[in-house]
């Protein structure tokens, strides 16, 4: 991240302290980028991980890895993150989102999260979706 900051992630006093994410995300400055969700598809458009949902998250964190650098930033600009798993996926299985998100993020300050448990996906072959907002130089912020 840069010397200045472009948004600052933390746990205000006054509501229930988090493990693994952050509850607020100021913007400072730069450039918002809203990357759509994100599912197990390879550049091609193959469904990577069939029936394997470990492979379809790895798929969908090297899948917003890439958009966020084509936007001209890294996972550590990163502020957001929104995941839609389906309830076919046992919750014992789901500690897989959280060991390869973090190979990602910035543990020490992670970004602000939302985990939403569905029916299913608009495709049924697709186990998990993640969406991401990051912020990074550039635009017309102050």
């Amino acid at each position: 991240m840069l010397s200045t900051p472009q948004f600052r992630l933390f746990n205000p006093d006054g509501i229930p302290v988090t493990l693994g994410y952050s509850n607020v995300a100021e913007i400072t400055r730069g450039k918002i980028i809203y990357i759509s969700g994100q599912v197990a598809r390879d550049e091609l458009g193959e469904l990577v991980g069939e029936e394997n949902f470990r492979a379809q998250v790895e798929q969908v964190f090297h899948n917003i890895d890439t958009a966020v650098r084509a936007a001209g930033g890294t996972f550590d600009n990163v502020v957001k993150l929104n995941y839609y798993c389906v309830d076919s996926v046992e919750q014992c299985h789901l500690p897989v989102v959280k060991e390869i998100r973090d190979r990602y993020v910035n543990t020490k300050n992670p970004p602000v999260s939302t985990f939403v448990v569905v029916r299913r996906l608009i495709r049924p072959e697709w186990l998990i979706e993640v969406e991401a907002v990051a912020v990074v130089q550039g635009g017309d912020f102050p």
